[in-house]
Parts: C-alpha cells; sequence; structure tokens
C-alpha cells in the first residue's frame, strides 16, 4: 500500500508551531517513504473560524518550503476580493478562493457534509449508531449525577431505550444528534508509533457524538471517514488525540475498515515544562515569519523538537532531514520550547549567507526604504555576524537615517576633559580625511585608526564612535564610518569638534 499521510488544520487560528512541527513530520515521512502528503481543513465548527486561517496556513507551509502534494494546495489572491466585516461570510468567499488538486476531494469538510450523512445513517441501519434528542439541560443534569457519584461523565443513553415508532416521530420533530453505541464490555487497543501499546476499556468511554444537530460531523467521525475515502495510510498527530483514538478506532471497527498506522507526537512546552502558549512569546508561524527568522533555521529547529537523529551533528538542511529521518527516533518525551536555541539557528543561518542574498532578504525591515543598494550592502556586511533575525539588522543602526543628537559629554572617554576630546576628534578627522573617497573601505579605515590608538584605544575611539553616531552602542568607528562614506563622516567629526569648542 503507498504511503500516505496528511495534516487536517482547523481554520480556527493562525497555523502555530506546533502545527508545523506536525507537517514537517508528516512530510519528511512522505517523502522518505516516496509517499504522499495530503492536506486537508476540517472547518466543522463554524463557530471558531477564522477567515485567513487557511491563507496563514498554507503560506506558513510554502514559507517554510514543505512542498504539498495533494489536497487544498493553494489559493488564488485574495486582494479587493474579499471585503465582508461578518467572520464566517469572509471565511466562506475565501474558501470558494482555495485551490484543490487530487482525485479524492473535496478535501474542506465543510463541502463533504452529503457524504458523513450518508456514512451516519448506514450505521444508523445497522443499529450501530442511534438519534439522540436529550436537550442541553439534560445532558448538564447527566453529567453532574455521574461527577458526584464519582463516575466518568458518559451520557446514560437515555434515547436508546425509546422504541422504533417514538423516535421515527422525533427524528421528524425534533433536532437530534446522531451517537455511537460503543460496546459496555471489552478493551479497544492500539499501537501507538511512538508510545508502544496502548488500550482502553470501553466501559469507560462516551457513546460520541457523530453528527451534530446543526447537520456537521463532529471530528471524530469525520477524522475517520475523510481518512478512510482519502486513503491515508499513516496517521501522525498531537498526543492530545490519544483519548480520542479508541473511538475512532470503534468507528472504523463499525464500518469493517482497516485502521491506518497511528503515532501520537509529544506536545511543546514551554521552558517551565507548561503547554506553550502566546503568553510564552510567539508561537504562530506567522510571528516568526515578520520578525524575520530564516525558514531554514526554523525548520532545523522544528525538526529536532522530539525528533533525536542519535549524532552530534545539529545543522540540518531540509533534504538533509529527508534523508536522516526514522520515525524510530520520535521522542517520547515533550520537547521545550528554547528562544536562545532558536535565535541561534536563525543567527547561524544567517552567517552562512551569501552578502548578497542576505541584502535583499534584510532590505524590507530597515527603517526606511533606502534606494541606494550599496549601502544596503554595507549595512549587512557589518550587521550580519551580528544580528539573529533579519528584523535585528536596524540594531545600533539609526545614526545611519539621521543626524545624530548627544550631549557633548557622551564624547568624553572616562576623565577626558574638553580639550582632550578635541584634540582626539582632529587626529581622527586628519587620518580620515587623507583616504581618498574611493578608497574609503573598511580596511583602509581600520589599520590606520588602530595603528594610531595603540593600545589604549578608548581615547581616540571612543569619541570618534560618539561623534559618528551619538549612541553609547554601535557598531565599531570603522565600520560606521564605512556606512556613512567619507563626506558625512568628515561633516559630524567636524560637528563633533563645535560642539566641544
Amino acid at each position: 500500500m503507498k504511503t500516505r499521510v496528511r495534516i487536517a488544520p482547523s481554520p480556527t487560528g493562525l497555523f502555530h508551531l506546533g502545527g508545523l512541527r506536525t507537517a514537517l513530520t508528516n512530510y519528511l515521512f512522505a517523502r522518505k517513504e516516496r509517499g504522499v502528503f495530503v492536506v486537508r481543513v476540517e472547518d466543522t465548527d463554524q463557530s471558531r473560524l477564522v477567515p485567513e486561517a487557511i491563507p496563514d496556513m498554507l503560506e506558513s507551509l510554502r514559507w517554510s518550503g514543505i512542498g504539498i502534494d495533494e489536497g487544498v494546495t493553494g489559493i488564488q489572491s485574495t486582494k479587493h476580493k474579499v471585503q465582508s466585516t461578518n467572520s464566517k461570510e469572509r471565511y466562506n468567499r475565501i474558501k470558494k478562493l482555495v485551490i484543490q488538486k487530487g482525485n479524492f476531494g473535496p478535501y474542506i469538510q465543510s463541502e463533504r457534509l452529503e457524504i458523513y450523512r450518508r456514512y451516519a445513517e448506514e450505521l444508523l441501519r445497522k443499529k450501530i449508531a442511534y438519534p439522540c434528542f436529550c436537550t442541553p439541560e439534560r445532558l448538564d443534569k447527566v453529567r453532574k449525577n455521574c461527577q458526584a457519584k464519582d463516575l466518568p461523565p458518559k451520557y446514560d443513553r437515555h434515547c436508546l431505550s425509546l422504541s422504533e415508532a417514538e423516535m421515527k416521530n422525533k427524528m421528524a420533530k425534533i433536532p437530534y444528534v446522531i451517537r455511537l453505541k460503543v460496546p459496555n464490555s471489552g478493551k479497544t487497543v492500539f499501537n501507538d508509533l511512538v508510545r508502544g501499546r496502548i488500550e482502553m476499556e470501553n466501559k469507560l468511554l462516551d457513546d460520541p457524538i457523530l453528527i451534530k444537530s446543526d447537520g456537521f460531523p463532529t471530528y471524530h467521525f469525520s477524522v475517520v471517514i475523510d481518512d478512510h475515502l482519502m486513503r491515508i495510510s499513516h496517521i501522525l498527530r498531537g498526543e492530545e488525540w490519544i483519548p480520542s483514538t479508541p473511538k475512532h478506532i470503534l468507528i472504523y471497527q463499525a464500518f469493517d475498515w482497516s485502521v491506518p498506522v497511528i503515532g501520537h507526537l509529544t506536545n511543546i512546552l514551554n521552558m517551565k515544562g507548561g503547554k506553550l502558549s502566546k503568553r510564552d512569546g510567539d508561537v504562530s508561524v506567522s510571528d516568526f515569519r515578520q520578525k524575520g527568522y530564516l525558514p531554514e533555521a526554523v525548520i532545523n529547529f522544528v525538526a529536532l523538537l522530539g525528533w533525536n537523529p542519535k549524532t552530534t551533528k545539529e545543522i540540518f538542511t531540509l533534504a538533509e532531514l529527508v534523508r536522516e529521518f526514522d520515525i524510530k527516533k520520535l521522542n517520547k518525551a515533550a520537547p521545550r520550547f528554547d528562544q536562545q536555541r532558536l535565535e541561534w539557528f536563525s543567527g547561524h543561518y544567517i552567517r552562512q549567507k551569501p552578502v548578497a542574498e542576505l541584502a535583499r532578504l534584510c532590505a524590507p525591515y530597515l527603517e526606511k526604504n533606502i534606494k541606494d543598494k550599496n549601502l544596503v550592502k554595507k549595512i549587512v556586511t557589518v550587521q550580519q555576524p551580528r544580528i539573529h533575525t533579519l528584523s535585528d539588522v536596524n540594531r545600533e543602526i539609526e545614526f545611519v537615517f539621521k543626524l545624530p543628537q548627544y550631549p557633548k559629554q557622551l564624547l568624553r572617554w572616562k576623565d577626558m576633559g574638553d580639550r582632550a576630546v578635541i584634540e582626539s576628534l582632529r587626529r581622527a578627522l586628519k587620518i580620515i580625511g587623507k583616504i581618498p573617497a574611493s578608497k574609503f573601505t573598511l580596511t583602509n579605515l581600520e589599520k590606520p585608526l588602530m595603528a594610531a590608538a595603540g593600545a589604549d584605544r578608548g581615547p581616540l575611539l571612543w569619541p570618534l564612535r560618539v561623534a559618528l553616531t551619538g549612541q553609547k552602542q554601535s557598531p565599531s568607528p570603522f565600520e560606521c564610518a564605512w556606512m556613512l562614506g567619507k563626506n558625512e563622516s568628515v561633516e559630524r567629526v567636524k560637528a563633533a569638534i563645535r560642539k566641544t569648542a
């Protein structure tokens, strides 16, 4: 059987780091097995739809380099086409722009309602499922009674005792849900790819709702129907679905279908061991995109969250991850999100970039639209060893875009007086002035200035750096002068001398 895996995100929020990790794991497994990576959208929860969720998910996968073979593969431009302020209406308009590819569609659940209804009616005919007419008030009372008796909060099967005539009469008049009749005895067992044998006593399971009163399926029902019809061979998803898996297996068995191989990935925790959430900082992939983390760094970082290559190697390209990936090396222990480690990865990849490419990537993050491409390259050359994200390119270079404003006391190195500051600036100005504009390079600046500074660099270099930048912290004075150019550097040193005189 051909390996077919999928991710099936719900469009109830922006695509988050855990979703990217699940997508990457499925993608690597599909590529390693020469299989198919499918993306479908599970939008049966109509109350929590986020209109931008599908475009955001697709852009996050594209940015990450994770190619989609089948399913929801792209979206037409949404510019000037989606104007409604109603979120559900906006979602439905965006949904019409989604590009679907494959032989097992539709790949959006809200477009498959008739399919789910047909299979639910089959289970009703087999007496494996039954209609339930209980009100929310009655269900709440049943739940509280169970809790008072320290029992699992299960439905009491009140509607299963109705006669055939009563059921048909109520179905014609009253909204109802369809429930699966779970066996009262025995165990449901499966071998998890990550965790090994897992079993659950059936008597502890509630009768899950398959179809809600609004006609939409629950996740439990739709996921089974879709995975079967789309011929999914392996399911790799988050560990939060472990308690639901026995219910899913029982639905497979109700149809006499083969159950795919199932593995549950550990959840990503924060550094304190709790659930990773927005309170811990960036958790959506778009956050990392906007802050200028390189996609190869995020992929490398995410791949090692819960997967151990069993080597000392840490740097992997996506192609190398495909070659090295082994599903047996997925960890049972939950990984922790370490922001500093992610920054280390991003900084590493930034330093490997050719300056021309990095300049192109950094240009949108600079404080203003710089038309001078040579200046952009200078800035990037200076910043490349110092930054961890593309947005860091602005760090401590405000002086490039505006004249510095500073008190003259800032020009002093330690206990220097005004006269000493002026003499220092004149020495620096003389050195800078001798360098022709055509040879005003970083090397030609650093060599003579360092030679003039000698062992005690502060008295010469500190006043020069402040004169050029007006900042306590900045790149070196040679780098600052090089970025500004000869004429601007000379004018700023002269201005500092006038300020101090």
